[in-house]
């Protein structure tokens, strides 16, 4: 059976499958059991099969994310045992908003906060997502569910806060020494019970590889029921595509017009998402990616050359990635340069130009960022005028200023209110484990 018949086959069968990437006539598994296992057994990513077509219409009488959520993951779980559960799911993990602000006066640029969730980050929506789907799964489970989860600052912290006292899981969260914020890193080390922080003597990377490793290690797979929280997780994705759906809806209420997206790009999970809610039929136009000094994605995209390299530290240490995961998926999704270049576009950003653009647009809109946020104002600030005046542009503020009070707070001369909810967090005792960079230390680590 070629390809093509073999992808109808599925669709007939009534039930969304995901495969992974590296393996494209494989017959798939359903969203559950990617869910669960997190990456592929043979070390890809799982994609879905087939992709659901939507229209702004289909959405006429959704107007929050929880209802958004639901019609737009519903094909995404058709056929599965958690598609009786998914509008329970979107309620639990939809429970905060995703505003739309616009900046300046000049109508067609808004941000689009996604720090109002109990972690301050965008980072929240899938952990939670992730947390209420697993929680269902394994409510029979003769074993706890390990997660692995590496991080950069703010995936660890919003997996910690989802998972924190659910009694089907134990949450292992690895994270780069003196690579995070001070405020991030107490978010990362504040829960203990089931979640347990291991400091890793190296680079998110580092975090990263040993995660992976991890995943394919026979050893581990025998003796623990092992996921991942990561965005190489798809139900961290898909639940990530919603605020966009929100976001695109909204702006082509207003004035029928698909609004363009500038997002902050580290692991480029954040960026997948919106891709494939673009590809679903969401109002989207430009997708245009603001990374900092790692410049990984931005030269493959200028010379054709794949080049993972070893991470840079900067300002925005959420996305401090030299070798991003998620960009397998993308190259899945548009095989070609010639196809990648032409869905997506990317800019760089160094630290200096952080920290003028945090200063610069304090004074022009009163709005403070985070040094990530700071990167996508910039690029945007760097379009072209034609091209930037003329159609909508939507901003994506991936976190709360508050989580980079020791970048921000000097470079502006005032102090930053910290949500209510961030506060309560740092009031916390911590604990951590120190970890060598490599697997034989975390396999100690998790049997002990």
């Amino acid at each position: 059976m070629n390809a093509a018949a073999s992808n109808a086959a599925r669709v007939v069968s009534g039930r969304m499958l995901f495969r992974s990437t590296r393996s494209p006539d494989d017959a798939g598994v359903p969203f559950a059991e990617a869910l669960e296992r997190g990456l592929a057994p043979d070390g890809g990513l799982y994609v879905p099969v087939t992709w659901p077509r939507f229209s702004p219409s289909d959405f006429a009488d959704c107007r929050d994310l929880p209802s958004i959520g639901t019609r737009l993951l519903k094909p995404f779980l058709t056929g599965d045992r958690l598609e009786p559960d998914l509008p329970a799911i979107c309620r639990e993990a939809f429970n905060f908003q995703a505003p739309l602000v616009p900046v300046g006066r000049a109508d067609g640029f808004a941000v689009l906060e996604l720090f109002h969730g109990p972690t301050a980050a965008f980072k929240d929506f899938g952990a939670r997502f992730l947390a209420s789907a697993l929680t269902r799964l394994r409510t029979d489970a003769q074993r706890l569910l390990n997660i692995l989860v590496a991080t950069s600052g703010d995936t660890g912290g919003a997996v910690a806060a989802a998972f924190h006292g659910r009694r089907t899981a134990q949450v292992s969260v690895l994270y780069p020494r003196g690579l995070v914020s001070p405020t991030q890193e107490r978010q990362l080390t504040c829960w203990g019970d089931n979640v347990q922080a291991f400091r890793v003597m190296g680079t998110f990377d580092d975090c990263q590889r040993i995660a992976k490793e991890a995943f394919g290690d026979a050893d581990l797979r025998q003796r623990f029921d092992l996921s991942s929280a990561n965005s190489i997780n798809v139900g961290r994705l898909l639940p990530q595509m919603v605020y966009y759906a929100a976001a695109s809806l909204a702006a082509w209420r207003r004035v029928q017009v698909a609004p363009s997206f500038i997002i902050p790009a580290g692991n480029l999970g954040n960026a997948a998402a919106c891709i494939w809610a673009r590809q679903v039929g969401l109002p989207i136009g430009e997708v245009v990616l603001a990374h900092n000094a790692n410049r990984t994605v931005p030269d493959y995209l200028a010379n054709g050359r794949w080049q993972p390299r070893a991470s840079r530290a900067t300002l925005a240490s959420a996305m401090d990635v030299g070798d991003p995961s998620n960009m397998e998926r993308l190259r899945t999704m548009f095989p070609t340069l010639a196809a990648l270049t032409t869905a997506v576009s990317a800019d760089s950003v160094d630290d200096a130009a952080i920290e003028a653009r945090i200063k610069s647009d304090f004074r022009a809109y009163q709005q403070i960022w985070c040094p990530h946020t700071a990167t996508a104002a910039e690029v945007y600030a760097r379009l072209p005028p034609d091209r930037r005046l003329g159609q909508h542009w939507i901003m994506v503020a991936t976190a709360h200023p508050a989580k980079f009070r020791e970048i921000v707070e000097p470079l502006l001369g005032i102090d930053v209110p910290v949500p209510e909810a961030l506060a309560a967090l740092l009031t916390r005792a911590t604990s951590f484990r120190d970890l060598a960079p490599d697997l034989a230390a975390l396999k100690h680590a998790l049997s002990h």
